[in-house]
């Protein structure tokens, strides 16, 4: 095992020319660590942990940008402890062997713990997050996992049962001009405008490596930075957003959920969230021709026809183009008279499959296809168009354990 050399110092001087902005300005205390106050601030439980020194296990949560990455570096800091950083992208259970190794060794020759900080340890699948336990648990290495993804399906039970979870938010706008302005004394001699400050710090969109990045780039470009090199620096908002995870299911809940409360300029935020973060388009026609059924019905039978059109225009049509189908459909059913009495019609006799008995099928109701049929009372007495005669008696149609059930109530 080797410990770091002064040949390892020197090197790390040399390269932090070349260092981007963002890994340079990572805060070197708490007191510099901007965000997180809910889990951070003063006599917080984690806050207190890595002030004391007394840490486990923990899996940090949240979007990109907010500060994971320099927490961890923060807590090996403050614990006095050796620091390891791997991604799970790149490596494998090889790895964690040999780092663990090394942290038994550690242990042994300097009485010196080790944290282990795996960033987007979701990418470990759960037979690798396994190789980890042992360790964990004996106390050999203290696990720090950061991960954008929701932990509850994308970390190991036993993991998380020996972990504790932090969950991290997106940065304030007013955090993000905070690191921003102690960011320019990096560049003295340039000049900003107040403009040029709001458009990066807007287009951050909460994540402060896209921010620092932008104002890198735009250092770069000019010694006068004006709204105008920061629009070309920024090119596109960050738009966090995750196709198979929390993100994805929270946004199109959202939207559902706007459409169901009527509210269609919610429902058009959340349908523009979806857009410009790249969802398929299919996906959201399909969700709106679902509202359309379940939670419209025949209060606007209409809403059906349109959903099931749009859907159909989308995949002829595509994106970009398909943004306007997708809107129109998502004003309509969000302005359109709600009822899910026909959701809960059919829901409830499928309830009743389940739960109640199959009952036979009355016989005047059967098909009298040949003789046998008919001798047996096979459609005997059924009135084909009871509308056309009324003063006929009253059919029943339901099994016979299940006369005067009521599914369907249209005033829901």
């Amino acid at each position: 095992m080797n410990e770091r050399t002064l040949f390892d110092e020197q090197f790390e001087k040399i390269k932090d020319s070349f260092v981007p902005l963002a890994d340079r300005l990572r805060p070197s205390s708490l007191k510099e660590f901007v965000g997180q106050e809910h889990i951070l601030g003063k006599d917080k439980p984690l806050r207190k942990m890595i002030e004391t020194g007394e840490l486990r296990s923990i899996m940090l949560w949240g979007p990109p940008g907010c500060g994971k990455t320099t927490l961890a570096r923060l807590i090996a800091k403050y614990t006095k402890s050796h620091f390891v950083q791997f991604s799970a992208v790149t490596s494998g259970v090889a790895d964690v062997r040999r780092v663990t190794k090394e942290a038994g060794e550690r242990i042994k020759i300097y009485s010196k713990r080790t944290i282990l900080f795996v960033d987007e340890i979701h990418r470990f699948n759960k037979a690798q997050q396994d190789a980890f336990l042992p360790f964990v648990e004996n106390g050999t290495i203290i696990l720090v996992g950061a991960t954008t993804e929701n932990p509850g399906f994308e970390i190991n039970a036993p993991l998380i049962s020996r972990s504790q979870v932090y969950t991290f938010n997106s940065l304030k706008d007013e955090e993000i001009k905070i690191i921003i302005d102690h960011a320019l004394k990096e560049y003295p001699e340039h000049a900003i405008d107040k403009e040029a400050v709001t458009h990066i710090v807007k287009q951050a969109n909460g994540d402060a490596r896209t921010a620092l990045n932008a104002l890198e780039l735009a250092a770069f470009t000019a010694k006068h930075i004006t709204l105008k090199i920061a629009e070309d620096a920024v090119q596109k908002k960050a738009v966090y957003y995750d196709k198979k995870g929390d993100w994805h299911y929270d946004t199109v809940s959202a939207f559902i959920k706007s459409m169901r409360g009527s509210q269609p300029d919610a429902a058009l935020h959340y349908l523009a969230r979806m857009i410009v973060s790249g969802e398929d388009p299919i996906f959201i026609a399909r969700r709106m021709v679902i509202f359309a059924s379940e939670d419209i019905g025949n209060a606007d039978p209409h809403a059906l026809v349109l959903a099931t059109s749009c859907m159909q225009a989308v995949h002829m049509v595509g994106m970009p183009e398909a943004q306007y189908m997708l809107g129109q459909t998502a004003i309509y059913l969000s302005t359109a008279p709600k009822s899910n009495a026909c959701a809960e019609a059919i829901l409830s006799a499928i309830a009743d499959i389940d739960k109640e008995r199959l009952g036979p099928i009355p016989l005047h109701l059967r098909n009298p296809v040949n003789k046998v049929m008919k001798g047996l009372g096979y459609g005997k007495g059924h009135v084909r168009y009871p509308w056309k005669s009324p003063e006929s008696p009253k059919q029943e149609y339901m099994p016979e354990n299940l006369k005067g059930k009521k599914y369907y109530s249209p005033k829901k």
